[in-house]
């Protein structure tokens, strides 16, 4: 049985390989795309519009439980691709 994580962004549950884990080092958030960096991770589907909704309710800092800002410039930067 393949494990199942919720995606921040539509907060739809999907297998853990079709989504990217996002983490904090500081307050920048990083793409873990091989799912091996130390501390709490947050799952968002690649899809631009997954990213967006994540960025517009705030969930990452939620997600991550980190108190401050984060900056999200290397997230916006990933390339996603368009839903559908």
């Amino acid at each position: 049985m393949e494990p199942v994580r919720t995606c921040v962004g539509c907060r739809t549950r999907a297998p853990r390989a079709t989504l990217l884990r996002v983490v904090s080092q500081g307050d920048i958030l990083i793409i873990d795309e091989g799912a091996v960096l130390p501390g709490r991770g947050a799952w968002l589907h690649p899809t631009r519009e997954c990213m967006e909704a994540a960025l517009r309710r705030r969930a990452f800092g939620r997600a991550l439980r980190v108190s401050a800002t984060v900056d999200t410039q290397t997230i916006e930067q990933y390339p996603f691709r368009n839903k559908g």
